[in-house]
């Protein structure tokens, strides 16, 4: 039991603050555009079920902890009844009903009787919020600790591998990946891991000359910082990584923001060439993770901490660093999930508001309930699928059946 603790420890509390920082920022997205527009708040609610912790503010605004610490919400005035997922009929009832009670002055601060576009914004603030807490936390970095330089230069080339096929030699530097500037043999892997079939334009300079190669990764196993394989792109190229040929390069408040944004769009459009190869077959879907994975990576990562630190000073740093990336990061992801056109999401709340755009009236309550009953179906699904994988990737299977075997 002593040794339980720690490990535990490890994995559920960086965890619960990683993502109770992204969710928060989420909500508060929502929560600030409404109050900034004249919208009544009633609740505002980090984690779901009975509340651990409540107070109600001057406002008249309830605050609470759920004891489910996953995901969050903003219920709005009106959200209570059927106008929750409002149609004409809907909406005049609770018009009548707030002028039978002479309330009528409350009706513009209702989130319901906002214009559309005001509604657009109230929604859309919240993953706008993760990718604002991303760019400010890819600034910070940037402008605290500054970025590393090293060289691009190839040690190594595998015999047989795609890279020795399309022509790189040992000493060769690697200039650019598809057109971009590369400064970090990191920035190469990058191109690489999410091309496997896909050919790549290099440029690579060979004494004083500068030569395109084309090169086509193949997938393989590659060992990740913690050590774990992973079934990725790989071009069979290797660099020896000398601390001597490694420098910092340190940015200025406006070079760090366009950094931030920079850094932040570019895990946007990982995260779309991921599902984009995905869906036309040329990636595998054991790639996801669900709540149990990013405990398990956010775990590891603490514990990596803890061992190349030598001492706690330095394990303070190391994991506070690892943990704002790690924030970043799942930011950038949690934003970008909930701008997918799927009802229940934020991006099919959005899709309904562009109908009641175009057609001058809200889509059908009935049509409503049922898109959210089937995108509901679809985001538990995915969630049930990334928690599989968590656990193939753990082998708790494997454990059960050496268990009764």
């Amino acid at each position: 039991m002593p040794q339980i603790l720690p490990m535990l420890a490890f994995y559920t509390i960086p965890f619960l603050l990683v993502l109770g920082a992204v969710v928060t920022i989420h909500e508060l997205g929502h929560f600030w555009m409404a109050r900034a527009l004249g919208t009544k708040v009633d609740r505002f609610s980090i984690g779901f079920g009975s509340a651990i912790a409540q107070w109600t503010d001057k406002q008249g605004v309830e605050w609470r902890v759920g004891w489910l610490p996953i995901g969050g919400y903003v219920r709005f005035a009106g959200d209570e009844n059927a106008a929750s997922i409002p149609d004409a009929s809907d909406l005049a009832a609770m018009r009548r009903e707030l002028v039978e009670q002479g309330r009528a002055g409350e009706l513009d601060r209702y989130f319901h009787f906002k214009p559309i576009w005001q509604r657009a914004l109230i929604v859309a603030a919240g993953p706008v919020a993760n990718f604002l807490l991303a760019i400010v936390i890819f600034a910070g970095m940037l402008m605290v600790l500054g970025e590393q330089i090293g060289s691009t230069r190839i040690d190594s080339v595998e015999k047989g591998s795609a890279a020795e096929q399309a022509g790189f030699r040992i000493g060769d530097v690697v200039l650019e990946a598809n057109g971009k500037k590369v400064e970090s043999f990191q920035a190469i892997t990058q191109h690489v891991i999410l091309s496997s079939g896909t050919p790549l334009t290099f440029t690579v300079l060979r004494g004083e000359q500068e030569i395109p190669i084309v090169a086509t990764p193949r997938r393989g196993v590659i060992i990740d910082q913690l050590g774990r394989p992973q079934q990725l792109g790989r071009l069979g190229i290797g660099h020896d990584g000398r601390r001597s040929e490694e420098s910092t390069r340190h940015y200025n408040f406006p070079q760090a923001v366009v950094g931030g944004v920079d850094r932040t769009f570019g895990t946007i459009t990982t995260t779309l060439t991921y599902i984009g190869r995905l869906f036309t077959g040329r990636e595998n879907a054991d790639q996801l993770a669900g709540p149990i994975g990013m405990a398990q990576l956010s775990g590891d990562l603490a514990k990596k901490a803890a061992e190349v630190s030598p001492d706690f000073r330095s394990f303070l740093r190391t994991g506070i660093i690892t943990l704002f990336s790690l924030t970043a990061t799942i930011s950038v992801g949690i934003g970008f999930m909930n701008l997918l056109p799927v009802p229940v999401l934020d991006g099919g709340h959005l899709l309904f508001y562009g109908y009641e755009a175009i057609t001058r009236r809200p889509l059908a309550a009935k049509v409503q309930a049922a898109g959210y009953r089937v995108g509901l179906a679809l985001v538990l699904g995915l969630m049930l699928f990334a928690t599989w994988n968590d656990l193939q990737r753990l082998r708790v299977f494997n454990l059960f059946g050496s268990l009764f075997s």
